[in-house]
Order: structure tokens, then sequence, then C-alpha cells
């Protein structure tokens, strides 16, 4: 079987929109022939897909990497971004941006190949789809998670202004500054054009602000996730509380996981997609995304042999 690698010319990456309910959902992708699995990526707030394929940067992009070691991504600008951003008021509903975005994966893997099958990967904010995703009956299907960039808590130095509402955010100039700090910083852990993302900027949907509260669903939700979980957070995290006891705190919520591991990724930020150190990052995903794909077709062995002997 022949993979496509960054030699092969032309990046295998292409945008598309698909309609679901009435809803144009925007996306960037890379499609393989024959997938060990496909990887649903979703980006973190005030940003879209392009997240996950770094501008200017093939090397750092998860959507090149992926699809040079066998799996298709799909990075879905997520409902009320991109495309879907004019209908943001209708998409208030945590239920139904779930429903669409399993209904992104059903449409366009229709005539697609799956090969093991999805397995979801998502930054910061993104993380409060990803976490409802998994939490729902449908998500025992996926092959497993990662999450990145999240927490229950913000770290120490950033609380006091990053739990300010919006009203109080808006005409503060240094809040602003701590927060441009410790969502970028240190700055040497990126690529100087990259840094501040202005490449991969987007306007948020209002509901995003009342999204940000689901770290208190967060407990509940993980207890109900039956597939294995990888959560990660960069040594340099300044956006949430970060360390061994956090990490150890937040992969006990995951009471229901078979299997859960933590990852706390050297030389990186907050922005673990975009830094010098992303590949190293998401090689560690796409790992962990084979690993269960293993375990994934090593049940389905199993219980195939149950089935002849019984």
């Amino acid at each position: 079987m022949t993979r496509p690698t960054a030699a092969d010319g032309d990046p295998p990456v292409v945008p598309g929109v698909v309609d679901i309910d009435g809803i144009s959902l925007s996306y960037r992708a890379s499609w393989v022939s024959e997938p060990r699995a496909v990887v649903l990526a979703l980006h973190g707030g005030g940003t879209r897909s392009t997240y996950f394929d770094c501008p200017g940067h093939a090397r750092l992009s998860l959507l090149r990497t992926g699809a040079a070691l066998g799996f298709s991504v799909l990075a879905l600008d997520r409902p009320g971004y991109g495309a879907s951003l004019p209908d943001a008021r209708q998409l208030t509903d945590p239920a139904r941006r779930v429903d669409l975005a399993f209904g992104v994966l059903d449409r366009l893997l229709s005539t697609r190949p799956r090969g093991s099958g999805v397995f979801v990967l998502a930054h910061s904010a993104g993380s409060e789809l990803a976490v409802r995703m998994a939490a729902d009956a449908r998500g025992r299907e996926l092959l497993g998670l990662e999450l990145a960039g999240t927490g229950r808590h913000h770290h120490p130095r950033s609380t006091g202004f990053l739990e300010l509402n919006d009203e109080e955010l808006r005409p503060a100039g240094r809040a602003r500054s701590l927060l441009w700090k410790v969502l970028w910083g240190p700055n040497h852990l990126y690529p100087p054009d990259v840094l501040g993302g202005a490449s991969i900027a987007a306007a948020s949907p209002e509901y995003e602000s009342a999204a940000r509260g689901w770290r208190h669903e967060f407990p509940e939700l993980a207890a109900r996730v039956r597939v294995p979980v990888q959560f990660s957070l960069g040594d340099h995290e300044e956006v949430w509380s970060s360390g061994p006891e956090v990490l150890a705190d937040i992969a006990a919520l995951f009471t229901a996981a078979p299997r859960v591991r933590t990852n706390e990724q050297p030389d990186s930020g907050h922005n673990l997609s975009l830094g010098h150190s992303a590949r190293a990052y998401h090689l560690k995903v796409l790992s962990f995304a084979e690993e269960c794909a293993v375990a994934h077709e090593s049940d389905i062995a199993a219980h195939s042999r149950q089935g002849r002997a019984g």
C-alpha cells in the first residue's frame, strides 16, 4: 500500500463545506486511499481548522504528518465557526453541536474508508465538544480521545484575568496583554511568523463564552467516556494549571475508560500544534491513535474467537 509523503508533490490537504440539517460546516482534510484510521481534529477558541495545518510550516502540520503516516485527518471548523458562523445563534445547545459533529462524520465517511475507526483530537475550547462526543452513546464507537490545552482550573498566575467576563475584559488593555502572553509565551517556542496566531484567527461565536463553563461538567462527562484517553499539556502551559499532580487528577476523572495516559509535552506552550515541537506532539498523538487501532482490532478478533467457540 502506497502512503503519501511530503515528497509526493502538492500537499494532500483540501478544504470543503458540507451541509448538515441546514447548517453549512467547513473543514480541511487530508484523505488517504486506505487509512489506518480517521483523525477528527477540533480546534480551540478564536481559531479555525488551519490551526492543524500550520501556515507556512508543512512539517508542523497535523494534516500533512497524519497523511504521510497513513491516517486520514479531518480538521473541522467547529459548529459556530467558519461557514457556520452566520448560524451560531442556532447552535447554543451543546447537544446540537454534538449531533452536527457526528453528522459531519457520517456524511463525509459514508463514501470514504475509515480504517479501524475514528479517533478524536481536541485542543483547548475544542475539548468541550470532544468530551461531549465521547460521553455520548455514539462515542463508544470511537477509537480513542486526545485532549490537549485544557483543564479544570486556570493557572494560578492567570486566574485573575482569565476569569473576567467579556465586558470586564474588553477595556482592560493590560488583561489583553497578559492573555496574549499566556496563550503564546514563551515566544521562542513558536516560529516568528506563527506567533500571535494572525494566520489562523477566526471570529468566535457568541455561545463560546458560556461554553467555557463546561469545565464544571468535566468530571461528570469524563466518567461516561468508555474509550482510551490521552491528556496532554505543554510543559510551559500557563492558561491551565499543569504538572504531574494536575495530570494525575484529570486522568482519575476517566473512571470508565479502559486506558488513560498523560503527556507533559516538552518545549511546548499552550498551542501545542503550532510550536517548534508540534511535529513531536503530533507523532505522539498518532502513536496513541495507532495503539487504539491495534487494541480495537484485538477486541474484534477476540470476540470473533469467542463467537466461533460458542
